[in-house]
């Protein structure tokens, strides 16, 4: 299974509208957080979606720990939950010239974690057919990357100077 989240502030069309036209090639259930604003208005079009407006706090992770692949915004507690629970996250970051954010804090953050392992960006969504197509993504993973762990060696060098 596939899960899909948009988060809980805005709506993403261009990811959900990606994912329902690929769903029709996927051999693979696609469950999609959508938010209550988008499903009103577009639940027509995306038929080959399984829809969910909101979840709870353990619908979210009982989705999240039964999908194979989570694909998202390029939201902060997204990405966490994805090292969390050690699965493949593909981010689509939201982009401010396209009306889908306040700013492009969605591509620094995906240009920040573009190298951990476990997360893929598809820095355009024609990109996102060839990453689901992939059948061994990396997983997410708790390692530090090499600037945390160079953060966390200067402030104890500096306490205990």
């Amino acid at each position: 299974m596939i899960f899909a989240t948009v988060g809980t502030q805005l709506p993403f069309p261009r990811l959900i509208d990606t994912l329902n036209g690929l769903a029709k090639d996927i051999d693979e259930k696609i469950v999609a957080q959508v938010g209550t604003t988008e499903t009103d208005t577009s639940a027509s079009s995306w038929r080959n979606l399984d829809l969910r407006p909101t979840l709870t706090p353990d619908e979210f992770g009982t989705l999240f720990q039964n999908a194979r692949v989570i694909v998202a915004h390029a939201g902060i507690g997204t990405i966490l939950s994805a090292k969390r629970w050690g699965k493949p996250l593909i981010i689509l970051p939201r982009r401010h010239a396209l009306g889908e954010h306040r700013n492009d804090h969605q591509l620094a953050t995906a240009q920040q974690v573009q190298s951990l392992t476990g997360i893929h960006v598809a820095w355009e969504a024609s990109d996102l057919a060839a990453l689901l197509a992939q059948p061994d993504l990396a997983c997410a993973t708790q390692d530090q990357s090499p600037s945390h762990a160079a953060l966390i060696g200067k402030l104890r060098d500096f306490i205990l100077a």
